[in-house]
């Protein structure tokens, strides 16, 4: 009896040529993989967020006239926990990392992220200054960036079908969500606001450049303080006027 070789698994399988248009052999992610990242990258529903001026092109490209319900993504939901993408769209600054973070660890796995304009993707024209963050990939794991000052309706519509293609490109068998090993899932912590923001992840750094410059303690310094000579310390505090004498 003659057989066929499908080539599938590892290439040693046979199959008879009676069967080989009615078996298919192959992995339950091969099967599966398709279905479900059709589901997904047709259903995103992003975070009704924004930060500063590009949220305005944001809230443009929601608009009828550019009809984000062709690729599914006209859902803006008001709850992060219902949400699957988180568009940063405008400046970081450091008081509103910590909120931003939060809110990235309420929503459900998979989530995505995507940088959207110059300001939260590196700073923009505010990267010099003392309150802006250069770039929102230092605290969250960013997906798609889309660049511009602010980027189009159309620039952000591009940005949407890329994470569309890189949804595509995702395997249940690789998924970071179900992979607990995996460094971009699980809960990211939150950054402390202080006299600046202070990642806690950085703390073994921040404590070992501490070290090499300890803070002098104030009372020691006190005490080391050199002491005045007798005559200067047993001097009067005030120096009496003098007159002037008869010309």
């Amino acid at each position: 009896m003659a057989v066929a070789n499908t080539g599938a698994v590892n290439g040693d399988v046979v199959v008879p040529d009676e069967l080989a248009n009615n078996v298919f052999i192959g992995t339950i992610a091969k099967v599966l993989d398709p279905i479900y990242n059709w589901s997904r990258r047709n259903s995103i529903w992003p975070v009704t967020f924004g930060l500063a001026c590009c949220a305005i092109e944001m809230i443009c490209t929601a608009s009828s006239r550019y009809d984000l319900a062709r690729f599914g993504m006209e859902v803006f939901r008001a709850t992060p926990r219902q949400s699957d993408l988180m568009i940063i769209s405008g400046t970081v600054t450091k008081k509103m990392v910590p909120t931003i973070v939060r809110l990235y660890n309420q929503m459900p796995e998979p989530r995505y992220v995507l940088s959207m304009g110059a300001c939260a993707s590196g700073g923009g024209p505010f990267k010099e200054g003392y309150n802006v963050v250069d770039g929102i990939d230092k605290f969250l794991p960013v997906d798609v960036y889309v660049p511009g000052c602010p980027p189009t309706p159309q620039a952000l519509i591009n940005g949407l079908i890329a994470l569309q293609e890189k949804i595509d490109q995702q395997s249940i068998a690789t998924a970071p969500w179900y992979n607990k090993k995996d460094p971009t899932a699980g809960i990211y912590p939150v950054p402390v606001l202080g006299p600046d923001l202070v990642d806690l992840r950085q703390l073994d750094l921040i404590r070992q450049e501490a070290a090499k410059h300890p803070v002098e303690d104030p009372v020691r310094a006190a005490e080391a303080e050199p002491t005045q000579p007798p005559d200067v310390a047993g001097a009067p505090k005030t120096v009496e006027p003098q007159t002037a004498g008869p010309q």
